[in-house]
């Protein structure tokens, strides 16, 4: 190989090498990228009196130094509440160890259909850890009005009677009790937990 060529293949290598530093240094340095929206409150939005499945009343406050992670719906959905819990039941196990410091509930917008008995056995299918909650029509309201849930009875033909539309979305709270993260409707399990344990690391 003549000089030249040398020169050119040296000057080739450097500039793989420089490339893949300068790629690996961006990766490396480029901020976190959540895969929902991250929130900046300082303060909780608010404590909430329910009755949790097993019938007992329970305060939101009860769970300070754990990772809270709300999402509203109702047993009677037929699509995106079953959806969204089967992908928090699957992201439990992706957690690891940071499983024990996740308290998952499911708050119900329906508290004329869903029962104690009933949000149990829907809840823990998806996963054994997972609290359902109910309450009286205003003490659910209570608990979601803070977070910004919408829920409305939607009359429909059929064996239900009706449906509820409602917010999707899933809220994170951190263990002071504010809100750190919103995942929309669609967040896999994989993408819950990885946003989960960068929060905690």
């Amino acid at each position: 190989m003549s000089k030249k060529m040398k020169w050119i293949a040296g000057i080739l290598v450097v500039a793989v090498i420089l490339f893949v530093g300068a790629y690996f240094a961006g990766t490396l340095l480029r901020p976190y990228q959540y895969h929902g929206n991250t929130m900046e409150s300082t303060e909780p939005p608010g404590d909430f009196t329910l009755i949790d499945h097993d019938g007992n009343r329970m305060h939101l406050s009860d769970y300070e130094g754990k990772w809270v992670i709300l999402y509203y719906g109702y047993t009677f959905c037929p699509d995106v509440c079953p959806t969204t819990m089967m992908q928090l039941g699957h992201m439990m196990p992706l957690l690891g160890k940071d499983a024990k410091k996740v308290q998952v509930f499911m708050i119900s917008v329906d508290p004329e259909r869903d029962t104690p008995e009933r949000l149990k056995e829907y809840v823990t299918y998806f996963h054994p850890d997972f609290i359902g909650l109910t309450g009286t029509p205003e003490e659910v309201a209570d608990a979601a009005a803070p977070f910004g849930i919408y829920y409305k009875k939607k009359e429909v033909e059929g064996a239900s009677g009706y449906l509820m539309d409602h917010t999707a979305s899933v809220t994170v709270l951190g263990p002071d009790g504010t809100v750190r993260l919103i995942w929309p409707y669609g967040v896999t399990a994989e993408e819950m937990a990885e946003d989960l344990k960068h929060l905690m690391h």
